[in-house]
């Protein structure tokens, strides 16, 4: 399913290719890479509430601060686990996680087969990256909040996502 002109970049239309999915529906399953080559699918996530960040490249300065802001959050939401997605390459996830002290976020290399792309509605045709999005999954599996950034130079709803995430964490436990 390609939906055409479903983001921008710099305010030229792209195709994202996949569904555009939204709270209530169920987690597509994944095929992702970890830092140490590991194939992780939906299930190896485990089942807390996650919440899953959507980045182009972690070498933007959007990205940089998306995936930087969450590593900060992680600390303050329990039961909670947070997920970085990109096109990277493990390798230079790793190295930029090393470079600035990025240690609680889970860095998810999709440059295999786009898989993830391909099954959240993230994945750009006309470039092969990740457009920009968050989806925070409860633990069991349902989507409980899906946002994709119209804007790929624009930054995510931050609080609308851990507001969520928090709730549902909050359900689980009690």
């Amino acid at each position: 399913m390609e939906r055409p002109g479903a983001t921008t970049l710099k305010g030229n239309p792209l195709t994202l290719i996949g569904p555009e999915l939204k709270a209530g529906d169920k987690a597509p399953d994944f095929n992702l890479v970890d830092n140490g080559l590991k194939n992780v699918t939906l299930s190896d996530t485990g089942n807390n509430v996650r919440i899953l960040s959507v980045v182009p490249s972690l070498d933007t300065p959007v990205c940089d601060a998306q995936t930087k802001r969450f590593n900060e959050e992680a600390a303050k939401l329990p039961g909670v686990d947070i997920f970085s997605v990109s096109m990277d390459l493990p390798f230079a996830q790793k190295r930029w996680c090393g470079a600035f002290g990025v240690d609680k976020v889970k860095m998810l290399s999709d440059h295999r087969d786009g898989s993830f792309g391909a099954n959240y509605g993230t994945l750009i045709k006309e470039l092969r990256i990740e457009s920009r999005a968050i989806f925070v999954l409860d633990r069991n599996n349902t989507v409980r909040h899906a946002e994709y950034v119209k804007e790929v130079a624009e930054h995510p709803n931050y609080d609308a996502a851990l507001s969520v995430a928090r709730a549902a964490a909050n359900a689980a436990s009690a």
